[in-house]
């Protein structure tokens, strides 16, 4: 599961943290979940964010796999409802827009994208540029206050 977190400044934002939380295949799905839910609680203590944005649920092809993906989305979800943190949840089409201008950019595209966009020296792994993806998208989306 990729992370990432901005500091936005205006229309500045400058990459805090980001990387991804690995977990092995080869564990029980419980097991993987918690691994999850700790890397992220931790990272959350670690730079107490003001709110927390994550990609809409899509479709899958397959559904194995969107039942997964959306049982580790429940583990962020529970944790920024744990915290009191404020959560806003996006289309994938509206987070690839956001970052290239394309809703229907491919990975690299992103990659790419995400990399300019927030002048990283390197090139960031894809699930940590899909997080930083959602993370620019948030930044850059008007909120009614």
């Amino acid at each position: 599961m990729g992370y990432g977190l901005l500091r936005c400044h205006g229309r500045q934002l400058t990459v805090v943290d980001s990387g991804t939380i690995v977990v092995t295949r080869g564990q029980d799905l419980s097991q993987r979940l918690g691994l999850l839910l700790q890397g992220f609680e931790a990272m959350i203590e670690r730079h107490q964010p003001d709110e927390v944005a994550v990609e809409d649920v899509f479709t899958a092809r397959n559904a194995r796999s969107a039942l997964t993906l959306g049982q580790a989305r429940g583990v962020v979800l529970a944790v920024a409802g744990r915290r009191g943190l404020p959560l806003f949840a996006y289309a994938p089409a509206t987070v690839k827009r956001a970052v290239s201008g394309y809703g229907r950019a491919d990975k690299q595209q992103m990659q790419h994208m995400v990399q300019v966009l927030l002048c990283m020296l390197r090139l960031p792994a894809p699930d940590e540029a899909d997080a930083l993806a959602v993370a620019i998208c948030h930044a850059l989306h008007p909120r009614v206050t």
